[in-house]
């Protein structure tokens, strides 16, 4: 999420040189946090790219030439396999040639490898067909079992879901009998069912069940005790039909020089699923962690809080220098007097009309009607205390110099301390509309300011994820 960083430079970062170009694939920019700060990294690129079906924020926002939009196709105007967050595939078949000069993700894709001069490697061991890239994406993804949804797997699924209990996910008799619906992964192989439960070991591994990953290794000295523990599977616990009844490491050798993520020939897999057992091993689930900054969770207080007795009592990380190449403030950040001037806790959230950056969404006249305005929820007494009638405009600020102009929804949804936003408008940039700068007939129905703007600066001391639930902003009339 901090791309901008590597154009911008303003924190010190690991690299050589600064970014001079991005491209940005169905991937709405004012989505991430800082976004005045990523806007003007845009601006400051030599060349930006947007390949999406709908013209997004970052059209707009970046003011600048060498800016390229690519109109590519919707779902329905190509076919491919999707996984959803439920780990099931499906196959997307397309109903209608794209339409409006646009082309598909695939047509895209190969243009570029072929004005970058490495199409013969590209395709080196595959057609250019949907279903050759899923078996591409399947060799490549050994480690999460991707390997047994084969596109004609997975179009026999899509093409008989009826057969498919709703609550089991099983299907019961047809041509897909015993499976679990979409073959959620890990399927080892193209005769495993699908796993619906992750680490359920009442079933055996062949069924799909599956004991917990033996990812960290047999044993671990913890810090904390100074002793060595021993982190595999305790005697007795196991899948049923397994060899061994307990724990045991992951597979690796059966090919020579390879383990189970590494061997294209899938003999592990096959060895390890014969055997009744996982083809990464049976360890116990462990609530330390050693390898994170907190190795047992405790509570943290937020870089921006409102509660500086808080802060002393439960203080942030030491700032990190090289978080994925990028100077990373924590206790630099996190001041107690952050609230004598930004006394309202800021987050943000969905709404029921809009999806993600909101610009498919947005330019639908119909649910445009549902949702017409980019508002902030505030509560009846903060409203009263400030002034603010419902419906009209204020402004929003943030520690971190971004501000936004919405209009206020007075409500009880909130308590007194709390200003909700959602995180789907586009197209207004700190008071001032953006619309001149899409192409000519291609403004969404709604615009507004982006909630990201003014969500504060915080990131994951593992991840790198951005902070966009707490935060501090201040409120006026505008």
């Amino acid at each position: 999420g901090r791309w901008y960083e590597g154009a911008i430079q303003e924190d010190k970062i690991t690299q050589y040189t600064p970014l001079k170009a991005v491209v940005f694939w169905g991937c709405a920019s004012n989505s991430q946090s800082q976004y005045h700060k990523l806007k003007k990294a845009l601006d400051m690129l030599d060349l930006v790219v947007i390949i999406d079906p709908f013209p997004t924020m970052t059209a707009a926002a970046a003011e600048k030439d060498n800016v390229y939009l690519l109109p590519c196709s919707s779902q329905y105007e190509t076919s491919g396999s999707l996984t959803s967050t439920s780990r099931q595939f499906q196959w997307r078949y397309k109903v209608v040639d794209p339409v409006h000069d646009s082309r598909d993700d695939y047509w895209i894709m190969n243009e570029l490898v072929k004005r970058f001069g490495f199409a013969d490697k590209f395709y080196k061991n595959i057609q250019q067909t949907p279903e050759d890239i899923t078996r591409e994406l399947g060799r490549g993804s050994l480690t999460i079992g991707y390997n047994g949804q084969t596109p004609e797997r997975i179009k026999k699924h899509t093409d008989n879901w009826h057969t498919f209990d709703i609550n089991s996910m099983q299907a019961k008799g047809g041509p897909c009998n015993g499976e679990y619906y979409g073959l959620p992964w890990p399927c080892w192989t193209e005769e495993h069912p699908g796993t619906p439960i992750l680490y359920d070991i009442s079933k055996p591994v062949a069924k799909g069940g599956l004991p917990f990953r033996a990812r960290f290794g047999t044993s671990k000295k913890y810090d904390m005790s100074g002793r060595t523990e021993d982190l595999l599977a305790a005697k007795g616990v196991a899948n049923p039909g397994s060899e061994v009844k307990g724990g045991y490491p992951e597979f690796k050798d059966v090919v020579p020089g390879t383990n189970w993520k590494t061997d294209l020939s899938q003999k592990t897999l096959k060895e390890a699923i014969k055997r009744g057992m996982a083809p990464f091993g049976n360890a116990r689930a462990r609530c330390v962690v050693w390898n994170f900054p907190d190795q047992v969770p405790i509570h943290r207080e937020p870089l921006h809080s409102p509660r500086p007795d808080m802060i002393a009592k439960y203080p942030t990380y030491e700032d990190k220098p090289d978080h994925y190449r990028v100077f990373t403030r924590y206790k630099s950040e996190q001041k107690a007097d952050w609230v004598k001037k930004f006394p309202l806790i800021l987050t943000t959230g969905r709404m029921v009309e809009y999806m993600g950056g909101g610009a498919e969404t947005r330019s639908n006249k119909y649910l445009a009607e549902l949702a017409p305005h980019m508002y902030a929820e505030i509560n009846i007494v903060t409203a009263n205390n400030y002034g603010i009638r419902n419906g009209e405009q204020i402004w929003i600020e943030s520690p971190n110099g971004g501000k936004i102009k919405v209009m206020a929804k007075v409500t009880g949804r909130v308590d007194e301390q709390t200003i909700f936003l959602p995180f789907h408008f586009g197209g207004e940039f700190m008071g001032r509309s953006l619309a001149a700068n899409y192409p000519e007939g291609t403004v969404p129905y709604v615009l507004g300011e982006a909630a990201n703007v003014v969500t504060n600066y915080g990131y994951d001391i593992v991840t790198q994820m951005q902070e966009t639930k707490t935060g501090l902003c201040k409120i006026s009339k505008a």
